[in-house]
């Protein structure tokens, strides 16, 4: 597999914020989001390959027991399957965090982190043309969302850039159907700095709280800002 990084911090987004968790970073996306803050392992995927068993070694070094396979997009990766058969028998808790584009195919996973990407995610049609028509295509798989949602416990986390945006997680939502409580729709404010964040944060509340949607902020970004290895 070629991973990115591997990493121990705590989890910055969603329902399991500030737990203690490795990382597991595997290099590779089918999509190419405008808004990337991974490009090192979308745009320009880098990093080295790794066998299964040298990843859960390395992940063995940190007495952590949650483990998060993010991206780029895990499941695309050669050999995920495999290694979250391993970190689960290792009893390990495997968060896959997850454009739910690809389908889970029987991966063993306890929260299943999925993230569809809205229309503002789209790279730009002159400079990227090849790739947002690719992007276009592939971004939004409501019946392969509908297989993660109905047999993994699971979070939809969506970026907002812009109050309007909201309509469109509407219709969304309403195509994936009645399985999906509000509760467990999390809207986080797109952002790669603490300033922007906290300046989208004030009317997205707002939007959440009249929606009844779950506000999630990022955790990394409030303590680190947009780094690596965090």
């Amino acid at each position: 597999m070629l991973i990115s990084e591997i990493f121990h911090s705590v989890q910055g987004e969603g329902e399991l914020t500030g737990v203690p968790s490795v990382f597991v970073r595997t290099s590779g996306c089918n999509l190419r989001c405008a808004w990337c803050d991974t490009p090192y392992a979308s745009w320009n995927p880098e990093g080295k390959v790794m066998t299964v068993d040298a990843i859960v070694a390395e992940v063995e070094r940190y007495r952590c027991e949650h483990v998060v396979l993010t991206g780029g997009e895990p499941m695309v990766a050669v050999q995920v399957k495999e290694l979250a058969t391993e970190l689960k028998m290792l009893g390990y808790h495997v968060t896959i965090e997850t454009a739910g584009t690809v389908a889970p195919a029987g991966i063993v996973c306890d929260l299943a982190s999925i993230s569809p990407k809205l229309l503002n995610s789209a790279p730009s049609a002159s400079e990227h043309p090849a790739w947002h028509k690719r992007h276009e295509a592939e971004r939004w798989k409501p019946d392969v969302i509908g297989e993660w949602t109905s047999r993994y416990a699971f979070q939809l986390k969506f970026v907002v850039t812009a109050p309007t945006d909201v309509e469109e997680i509407e219709g969304m939502l309403k195509r994936l159907g009645p399985g999906v409580p509000r509760h467990k729709v999390l809207l986080m404010p797109e952002a790669r700095s603490l300033e922007v964040m906290r300046g989208r944060a004030d009317w997205l509340v707002e939007l959440c709280k009249a929606r009844g949607f779950r506000y999630a902020h990022r955790l990394h970004i409030e303590l680190w800002g947009n780094r690596r290895g965090v």
